[in-house]
């Protein structure tokens, strides 16, 4: 028997300097369908990855001194990289694309080549504005107060050779699509769409650039490179093996049944991606959904605002599966959520401990107290269990309504009337009371005590796709096996073992001290930014432009150094300037480096300074270095640059 496919995405992720929780949220929130998906017995694929071309990336790359390729590979690969944050919060992810491999660079290739022999793209000459954080080209009309309609960020002129994708072509059918069909959602989305992008006019969109190199070539038209959307989108068909050899899963899961994407790439998604399918003759995904932000401070998270929220600090603080659940309990997902640290600990306290956690302590202690941990097989039923049973029993098609809506938090919220329903059941029932003459109420308690535990273990296994490692202690906790973990026992009252055992085991959600709470994590944040650091103070003399050109800063590099004999300060370097004769400096950094660990290193020296004389040796010109105070001890760094460079080249 065929399982049903369920193919869903998240946007690939581009690679910055910073990763915030900011990144996580889109992610999680398509992890927690793809195991709901999973949990009733779906075939699923979950494609995530990294979209690492583009101008950006080169010019990040030039200023960090690497290529680009090492570059994206730290951010991906690297020590709290893009793996390791998706490792860290439990992403479930079947495949992983990054857009540098080889694979999709051919397929890129491909596609390129045959919307061009279909007519679709030509090519023309771009003269324009062009937002380079957003890797976004627009008219002078699309721009809002001059800026960026879609970051806020300065856009600077644009005039090169490119090929053009024939979009408004394709105008009136994706007018027709958004506003005729379910394809995207939430609603609000819709009229955005149309009365922003298409009703204006749809223009032809810039699909190549000549002006940087890092990109997928155009293999018919050296010195193109292929603009980034077209190489990002299409990833979600390559990953499938659309167009190469590496995977052969096209036909079994696309269409996509959903993208999950940000609001600020909706235009992307639900623009410019189907229109580039309809080109190429492919089916269109069933749906995109673009979700809202999480907001700080009432803007949205961003490096460059300073106002990111770091997620190892916050996973390390309250536990991974605490802050997926926050993510989804408290946004609903199609609308921007205002985040704050007191937010995350309330929500913490009052779902996971007070009430959750509440039920399932409370219960399976008295369980333990009452009947050493086994309950007993007999039982009473009593008119006051009705409307919980009633209630549990018909939780699951109510969760799952919403579910299938991507409306995370009402499903949530489901759960928690019911988890609500039982800590008030324990009230009206009053288990300690019965306990009092177990002879005569021994059999009401077993009942009361088992619709407890059926009740925590239903709302656990729907708990599962939000807090995964969590309903693995609670079910060990219940006594639960592996039967009683499934969709299909979640739709079935009692399939939890008539005379369970049950273990008291930790806490699985403690509450947390507020104030004590934000101290802590306040004083994580200041760790994770490192030591105070303090910078010399600028100067307020200017340099005529002039004087200042005459310097002569070149790259060179360390043949040999050593330490200069009666000194404690300075180090002799022989150098390699590019002239072919070697170059002489000294310099006063021994307390810094030691000297066989600079021999083979590329830096920079300013070389036309005059020769001074230093412990009797001549310094030809002066090495330049980086100081500042860290936590009240100076710290001083050479200036490094990329052993590519050669000697001699020169700083402009």
């Amino acid at each position: 028997m065929n399982r049903e496919k369920f193919y869903i995405t998240t946007p690939i992720y581009y690679p910055s300097d910073k990763l915030h929780i900011g990144h996580t949220y889109c992610t999680v929130a398509t992890d927690a369908m793809a195991r709901y998906k999973r949990l009733k017995g779906c075939d699923v694929l979950f494609l995530t990855g990294t979209d690492e071309h583009g101008q950006k990336i080169e010019d990040k790359a030039r200023e960090a001194g690497v290529s680009p390729q090492q570059f994206v590979d730290n951010i991906v690969e690297g020590p709290r990289g893009v793996l390791d944050l998706w490792k860290l919060m439990n992403i479930s992810n079947d495949r992983f694309i990054r857009t540098t491999d080889d694979y999709h660079v051919h397929a890129i290739q491909k596609i390129f080549k045959k919307m061009y022999e279909n007519g679709d793209i030509y090519k023309g000459t771009y003269k324009g504005k062009y937002c380079k954080p957003c890797e976004s080209f627009w008219t002078e009309s699309q721009l809002k107060d001059g800026k960026c309609p879609d970051c806020g960020r300065e856009v600077q002129d644009a005039e090169e050779e490119a090929y053009f994708f024939r979009l408004s072509k394709y105008a009136d059918r994706i007018q027709d699509l958004l506003e005729n069909t379910d394809f995207l959602q939430p609603r609000s989305r819709v009229h955005e769409m149309v009365n922003n992008f298409i009703k204006p006019g749809l223009e032809d969109l810039c699909v190549s650039r000549t002006s940087f190199s890092w990109g997928v070539p155009v293999d018919f038209d050296p010195g193109h490179v292929v603009y980034v959307w077209i190489d990002a989108l299409f990833n979600y068909t390559t990953a499938l093996g659309f167009m190469n050899d590496k995977y052969d899963d096209y036909d079994n899961f696309w269409p996509a049944d959903v993208h999950f994407v940000g609001k600020e790439i909706v235009r992307f998604h639900s623009i410019i991606w189907p229109a580039m399918l309809m080109s190429m003759g492919m089916p269109l995904p069933k749906h995109v959904f673009g979700h809202g932000w999480l907001l700080l401070d009432g803007g949205k998270m961003s490096k460059s605002k300073g106002n990111v929220v770091d997620p190892y600090v916050l996973a390390e603080q309250f536990g991974v599966d605490a802050l997926r659940f926050f993510l989804l309990r408290t946004f609903p997902f199609g609308s921007d959520g205002n985040f704050s640290n007191e937010a995350l600990i309330n929500t913490i306290n009052v779902d996971l401990a007070n009430d959750l956690g509440n039920l399932l302590s409370r219960t399976t202690a008295m369980a333990g107290k009452y009947f050493g941990g086994t309950l007993p097989a007999g039982r009473r039923a009593d008119a006051l269990d009705d409307e919980l049973v009633n209630m549990v029993s018909t939780l699951r098609d109510r969760y799952e309504e919403q579910m299938e809506q991507f409306a995370f938090q009402n499903a949530l919220a489901e759960v928690f009337k019911v988890i609500a329903r039982a800590n008030k059941y324990i009230d009206e029932t009053a288990p300690w009371v019965l306990a009092k003459d177990l002879q005569a109420n021994g059999d009401r308690l077993a009942a009361v005590l088992y619709n407890l535990l059926e009740t925590t273990r239903i709302c656990g296994v729907l708990l599962t796709p939000f807090m995964p490692q969590s309903m693995d202690k609670l079910f060990a906790q219940l006594g639960a096996c592996e039967g009683c973990r499934t969709w299909e026992s979640a739709g079935v009252w009692g399939s939890l073992n008539p005379t369970v055992t049950v273990t008291k085991g930790e806490n699985l959600f403690p509450r947390i001290d507020l104030d004590q709470a934000l101290a802590q994590l306040e004083a994580a944040v200041a760790a994770a930014k490192g030591p105070a650091i303090e910078l010399e103070p600028y100067t307020e003399e200017f340099v005529d432009f002039d004087t200042f050109c005459k310097s002569d800063l070149r790259v060179v590099k360390v043949k040999a150094c050593d330490a200069v004999k009666k000194s404690k300060k300075l180090l002799r370097f022989t150098l390699d300037d590019g002239s072919g004769i070697d170059r002489q400096i000294l310099s006063g950094i021994h307390a810094y480096y030691e000297p066989e660990e600079l021999v083979g290193k590329t830096l920079v020296a300013i070389l036309n300074l005059p020769p001074r004389k230093m412990m009797g040796l001549d310094s030809c010109g002066m090495l330049i270095s980086a100081v500042h105070q860290e936590n009240g001890e100076e710290k001083l760094h050479l200036l490094m640059v990329d052993d590519a460079i050669p000697a001699g080249a020169k700083l402009c």
